[in-house]
């Protein structure tokens, strides 16, 4: 059995696609769907940078630079978003694909679809985040979506706001749909299955929370 992965297709009928995936012995279209989303990630990050997004650590440097100094200091901001856009493509695809595969020697590239899935999602709740910084002003540790905004009421210290930030509803629904995948391709433990997905994610929710951190630091030397 062939299965052709498509996105859109996969969102309007999951279980069917579920089953599909776990039946198909040969897979098409998965590097092609890489190489789309990590796209779409470069150009999603390279718009929000264009809008200055993330780009507060920049005020106090164009603010004393000349008209020529500003328009090099923000091509450099977009186009770095962009690469770190494509590194965080890469890493959400063949990272935590890696992972599981090495507990549950599920097929690494039918994991790589569930990461397809994740990134996708992930990316949507970034466009949706758009809004709410070009016209509210928040950043993306306290949107209403995350637990950033509850945790910035109970704690100063920005790594645990950011680390709780990193925690929405979105990331809540890839822990549901990860350990769902997984659940139909290997007969784990619920609760190994649990403990395995919940520890990836607060690895992944305190690099965020880390990058964030350092992110401000390099941003802010660097335009110095």
């Amino acid at each position: 059995m062939a299965y052709y992965m498509n996105l859109v297709k996969f969102f309007r009928s999951m279980e069917d696609h579920l089953f599909r995936i776990r039946k198909a012995e040969k897979l098409y279209n998965i590097w092609k769907t890489s190489l789309l989303l990590a796209l779409a990630s470069v150009i999603i990050y390279m718009w929000m940078a264009y809008l200055g997004i993330g780009s507060t650590p920049l005020s106090p440097a164009a603010i004393e630079a000349s008209g020529v100094e500003y328009e090099q200091y923000k091509y450099w901001f977009i186009l770095g978003r962009g690469v770190y856009a494509l590194i965080f493509a890469a890493f959400m695809l063949f990272i935590p694909s890696l992972i599981i595969y090495a507990f549950t020697g599920i097929p690494y590239k039918k994991l790589v679809i569930m990461q397809q899935i994740v990134l996708a999602v992930l990316l949507l709740e970034r466009i949706l985040w758009v809004p709410l910084a070009t016209l509210i002003g928040l950043e993306w540790y306290v949107s209403p979506l995350s637990f950033g905004i509850m945790a910035s009421y109970f704690m100063e210290i920005n790594w645990f706001i950011y680390f709780f930030g990193a925690i929405s509803l979105f990331q809540l629904w890839t822990i549901w749909f990860q350990i769902r995948y997984i659940g139909g391709f290997h007969a784990i433990r619920k609760r190994w299955l649990w403990l395995i997905v919940i520890l990836l994610h607060i690895i992944m929710w305190a690099l965020a929370a880390t990058i964030a951190a350092v992110d401000t630091r390099i941003i802010s030397g660097w335009f110095e």
